[in-house]
């Protein structure tokens, strides 16, 4: 087996999960996914394809219809986005898999924005590249910002890519459009590519006129170097069903059509339908989840600021707050023993970079918050506040 895949570190959420596994006295909070089920009109789209036989091998770059409905969709939100821009995907970690594959060499440079779920960095590191980090950084008060000149400094003609999640998993910090603006400008000039992990856009809580974060689609070409990736998963409660894609510039899908080919041969047409089904119904589903998820953010936040030492700021998007207690410094230990002695399960904050040492992230997507009461009170139980 390759070195480089022998010294891959394995999750240390999953580390932490899979010691609380099992045990029916947990509350847990470490994967980032809701607790509600996909909603039924999804579920039956994919019943009905069953049961009309659609159980055969379809298109690489994803069923016709898929392809168009995501791109009326995508063009709604950020302007024209050609159907031949789409590629339909195994999931959004399939979607950045197959774009670092499609543009990544051994030795060549990419360079993150950290922390960051750690797919995100794992990927260019089984290809071969040479990984460097630029980490964003915690305020008082418990935000992260992005030094963006420190940035557009670290992107030189040597950086083949730049990998960017915003909004941010785990922290919840999103990139302005004037930042987006320089940072695209600034990879023009240099020929680097742009990763933009864009899974979290519509799960926003702040004022916007299409309801979602700055998209680098707002600003781009179609022939930049830009592949935006995206997931049903967040916004349409779909994560078991994996199901993903991505926006690239047109010139790449019959090249990327051929990744497919040699990974997974297509998406599951059943599957498929089901995306089609919650892009029908997007008006319903996601207005409602964002609704929801601000409600547990705020709940959930309200709680863990009034705990004396506890260092929390209300995330612009997604659905984690991301927190650090004072005198509690090594992230994966204290996980481990909130999971052990408080039956409390939450994701190590240095399993998302060593920027973030210290820190927990706990996933507020419940569809009772009475359980995120319970939690903090649990919480507060076993520091002694």
């Amino acid at each position: 087996m390759r070195n480089t895949v022998l010294n891959l570190e394995e999750s240390l959420i999953r580390e932490v999960a899979n010691a609380g596994l099992g045990r029916d006295d947990v509350l847990a909070f470490w994967f980032g996914e809701s607790d509600t089920a996909t909603p039924l009109a999804v579920r039956q789209a994919a019943m009905d394809s069953i049961q009309r036989g659609e159980t055969f091998y379809t298109h690489n770059l994803g069923l016709p219809a898929l392809r168009q409905a995501l791109a009326d969709s995508m063009g709604r939100l950020h302007g024209a986005v050609g159907a031949e821009r789409i590629a339909v995907t195994c999931g959004g970690v399939q979607a950045l898999m197959l774009s670092v594959q499609a543009l990544v060499d051994p030795g060549d440079e990419v360079l993150a924005v950290t922390p960051v779920w750690p797919n995100l960095t794992a990927q260019p590191a089984i290809m071969g590249a040479v990984l460097r980090c630029l980490p964003l950084r915690p305020q008082p008060g418990g935000a992260w910002v992005l030094d963006v000149d420190a940035l557009l400094a670290a992107i030189t003609p040597a950086t083949r890519l730049l990998v960017l999640n915003a909004p941010n998993n785990p922290t919840g910090w999103t990139l302005s459009a004037a930042e987006q603006r320089a940072i695209l400008a600034r990879c023009r000039q240099t020929g680097c590519w742009i990763l933009a992990d864009e899974v979290y856009e519509r799960l926003y809580y702040e004022p916007s006129a299409n309801g979602c974060a700055p998209s680098f689609l707002d600003l781009a070409q179609p022939e930049d170097r830009l592949i935006v990736v995206h997931s049903f998963s967040k916004s349409f409660l779909m994560t078991g069903w994996r199901l993903g894609w991505l926006v690239m510039p047109p010139s790449m899908g019959r090249h990327m059509g051929k990744l497919i080919e040699f990974n997974t041969s297509c998406v599951s047409v059943f599957t498929q339908r089901a995306g089609m089904a919650a892009l029908a119904h997007a008006d319903e589903i996601t207005p409602q989840v964002v609704a929801h998820l601000k409600h547990c953010r705020d709940t959930l936040v309200a709680l863990l600021q009034a705990l004396p030492g506890v260092e929390v700021a209300a995330a612009r998007a997604g659905m984690y707050a991301f927190f650090r207690m004072a005198a509690h410094d090594d992230s994966l230990a204290l996980a481990k023993q909130l999971l052990a002695q408080a039956g409390l399960g939450l994701a190590p904050g240095n399993a998302f970079g060593p920027e973030a040492q210290g820190w927990l992230r706990w996933c507020f997507a419940c569809q009772d918050t009475g359980r995120l009461v319970q939690g903090v009170q649990r919480l507060k139980n076993w520091a002694g506040l």
